[in-house]
């Protein structure tokens, strides 16, 4: 186990942020959940706030600040393609979430079978079962665990540990619902952190001027040569169509929008997730 960086006042932080998430969780799972409805889509009853802020949440996890940040470094700006294609969330409000609520389903498989055959439904769920567990889910508790080691010294295997029992805890016993709702304290907290990181950063460099005099010139090109490791027209084709992909039919994002009282609310919901999108790039990538 490394050495700590942490000062008591942090630990006392990151000690409050728990127990507010367990407190949050808690409250969940005192509530009944009678039905399937209550538990995997939370009652149909979230308001569009909440919807925003964990769309948000499920997009930004720990591999993005980490991720970001490294890019950031290596290849610049460019590859804030990805930010600022943000208006796709407004497709699924206004052009996918209207079929997916008359349909009246659970899952995007769910949905592939009413619109094919059970056949369709199968190899989707397959097929995002694995692509989530050996892209996303590994990747957000490796990245996790390399905070843990890197700011409070706890060994990397028991931080990944750490979080996987935990988020499983909370997901299993409180449903849809206690997920959406730790999702927007998650929100809050990484937006306050990381923009008062960013400003700190700023500071400590002497300003926005000290920053841009420092990285070439190649850092803030948004359109790279076609050779490089971010090819400018690669990034501006592809961002809109794998995010057409990922913010419409992806059923981690969708589910969030399917927990709504109605369409009104769920495309608020999807309205603020765009607008937090955008942040990233600033308090993310600059950095």
């Amino acid at each position: 186990m490394n050495a700590s960086l942490f000062t008591p006042l942090d630990w006392f932080i990151v000690l409050l942020y728990f127990v507010a998430i367990g407190a949050i969780a808690w409250w969940v799972m005192k509530q009944r959940q009678d039905t399937p409805i209550d538990y995997f889509l939370a009652s149909r009853h979230v308001a569009w706030y909440i919807i925003g802020a964990s769309i948000f949440a499920s997009n930004i996890g720990s591999e993005h600040v980490v991720g970001l940040a490294s890019t950031g470094v290596k290849s610049g700006v460019a590859f804030a393609h990805y930010e600022l294609h943000s208006w796709v969330v407004l497709l699924l409000g206004w052009v996918f979430v209207p079929f997916y609520l008359r349909a009246k389903v659970f899952t995007m498989p769910e949905f592939l079978e009413l619109r094919y055959n059970s056949t369709a439904r199968w190899f989707l769920s397959v097929m995002s079962l694995v692509a989530y567990v050996l892209t996303k889910v590994s990747v957000t508790v490796f990245a996790g665990a390399v905070v843990f080691e890197a700011l409070m010294g706890i060994d990397f295997w028991l931080g990944a540990l750490i979080i996987v029992i935990i988020t499983g805890i909370y997901t299993a016993l409180g449903g849809l619902k206690a997920v959406v709702y730790t999702d927007t304290m998650h929100s809050v907290v990484l937006l306050l952190g990381s923009i008062t990181v960013m400003l700190v950063g700023l500071f400590s460099a002497g300003g926005w001027g000290n920053v841009i005099a420092s990285v070439g010139p190649e850092h803030l090109n948004m359109f790279p040569p076609l050779d490089s490791d971010a090819p400018w027209l690669g990034l501006v084709l592809a961002s809109p169509i794998v995010g057409i992909w990922y913010w419409c039919t992806d059923q981690v994002i969708v589910q969030r929008t399917l927990t709504a009282k109605d369409e009104t609310n769920a495309r608020r919901g999807t309205i603020l997730a765009a607008y937090l999108k955008l942040f990233p790039f600033f308090i993310f990538l600059i950095p």
